[in-house]
């Protein structure tokens, strides 16, 4: 690999590179900490562990071909910006190489489904939701991040394709695939009955290849959340697979309904009398007419 040309593995390996993983990290983190199932999976990027807070039992990483460049063999032995400074270590050990397109899950059978930056990577990322939709559960959860290539990272990136093509310059992001906008992103999921749960824009940093100007532009991030939201390095979003005409099932307690309390008939001493006791009560008028037929 040229040192004009960076791979996604490589450019984590770089400054800014380590301050979003760092930021993609903690959303993560508070993104899947309430996600309740039974089986969880992320698909992509071994230096960051998307599942580390959830509490589902069965959870899996799965990497394609360029995941399986970042694991610590496949490492170039000198990578493209400082060897002084070493980048992330995978957090989880892969469990299974699949293609996104081409998920080895059955229908409706996960309940949490994490994209970082997969859907950049993937030949067709269309079809990358659609075998995510596939395999979710109802109600199921897929997370995604990406970077935005509308902020000053995809500028400095632009300006310098345009330097590259008069034979100057290099990348400073990843050339690794297309970048996806959030409102294209949010079409795509609701043509796919996905719904927006939460989405967020974070890393308003300057787009500097040194660690040191990139603390010296920290303020930027509390301002950036406020002045310039949309404008954010990168996005993050929650999504839920939504089914027309499905109704959850409530608990048992829920839906059993309470036995009400039988009415009891309460006898009237006065009328419930034996037959040899009981007295025939005639009217008057009719009393006086059978007395005087009897004279």
């Amino acid at each position: 690999m040229s040192h004009q040309i960076i791979g996604l593995h490589h450019w984590f390996d770089s400054p800014p590179g380590r301050y979003l993983l760092a930021w993609e990290q903690e959303r993560f983190d508070e993104a899947v900490a309430d996600i309740f199932g039974y089986h969880g999976l992320q698909i992509g990027i071994p230096m960051l562990d998307g599942l580390r807070d959830n509490r589902i039992p069965h959870q899996w990483l799965a990497l394609g071909e360029e995941g399986m460049a970042m694991l610590p063999g496949a490492r170039p032995a000198t990578p493209p910006y400082s060897a002084a400074q070493p980048g992330p270590e995978p957090l989880r050990l892969p469990a299974l190489l699949a293609d996104p397109v081409a998920l080895p899950f059955a229908d409706n059978s996960l309940d949490l489904v994490l994209l970082p930056h997969t859907l950049e990577q993937s030949v067709d990322p269309h079809a990358a939701l659609r075998e995510v939709e596939r395999v979710l559960v109802p109600e199921g959860r897929v997370v995604i991040s990406g970077l935005n290539p509308v902020s000053l990272w995809a500028l400095r990136q632009h300006r310098a394709r345009l330097y590259q093509r008069m034979g100057r310059g290099r990348l400073y992001l990843p050339d690794a695939g297309e970048f996806l906008g959030y409102r294209r992103l949010r079409d795509w999921l609701r043509l796919l009955n996905f719904e927006v749960e939460s989405a967020r824009f974070g890393c308003y940093r300057p787009a500097v290849r040194s660690n040191q100007w990139l603390e010296r532009f920290a303020w930027m991030d509390r301002l950036g959340e406020h002045w310039w939201p949309i404008l954010g390095a990168a996005y993050f979003l929650v999504a839920v697979k939504r089914v027309h005409g499905m109704r959850l099932l409530e608990p048992a307690w829920r839906t059993v309904p309470q036995r009400a309390a039988a009415s009891v008939p309460v006898a009237n001493r006065a009328t419930t009398q034996t037959p040899s006791h009981r007295t025939s009560q005639v009217p008057a008028a009719v009393a006086g007419t059978t007395d005087r037929k009897k004279v």
